[in-house]
């Protein structure tokens, strides 16, 4: 089953770049959960938005750099703490953001096309499990150190 999720993943990555690049929008799924999260959660420190989008923090900091020569985010040392850096999104980012968002309603849309809403729920149901057990499995390897 790993085989067809990683070949989805990596189907859908695909399709939501196709799909902002017709419509003239260079951003990739990775660098839109980013902006999503800052839109609703920021400015967040470095750190914590690498935690809250499950990425290590070298691989958010060349992300970030990314984002930052499209003008999407912005990095600034925090005022009460100078090691702390924090991610704001800029103007242009939610802008940019806004403009995703029929786009990434219409791939939505798309993905689901024909499949049935018991089926979608099937779906829901067995990532949920999967997720549930790599939990576990990470939580008994913790407290059995």
């Amino acid at each position: 089953m790993l085989p067809w999720i990683g070949k989805t993943m990596k189907h859908i990555d695909h399709f939501i770049a196709s799909k902002m690049a017709e419509k003239g929008i260079d951003l990739t799924r990775q660098q839109v959960i980013l902006m999503k999260t800052l839109f609703h959660d920021g400015p967040l420190p470095q750190n914590n938005l690498a935690y809250l989008t499950d990425r290590d923090k070298t691989s958010l900091t060349r992300l970030l750099s990314t984002m930052e020569k499209k003008n999407l985010v912005a990095r600034i040392t925090s005022s009460e703490d100078k090691r702390v850096n924090l991610v704001h999104l800029t103007k242009n980012g939610e802008k940019v953001l806004n403009e995703t968002t029929p786009i990434l309603l219409e791939v939505i849309m798309h993905m689901q096309e024909g499949i049935s809403e018991e089926n979608q729920k099937t779906v829901i149901n067995v990532m949920k499990k999967i997720q549930d057990n790599i939990g576990n499995h990470i939580d008994s390897c913790i407290h059995n150190k």
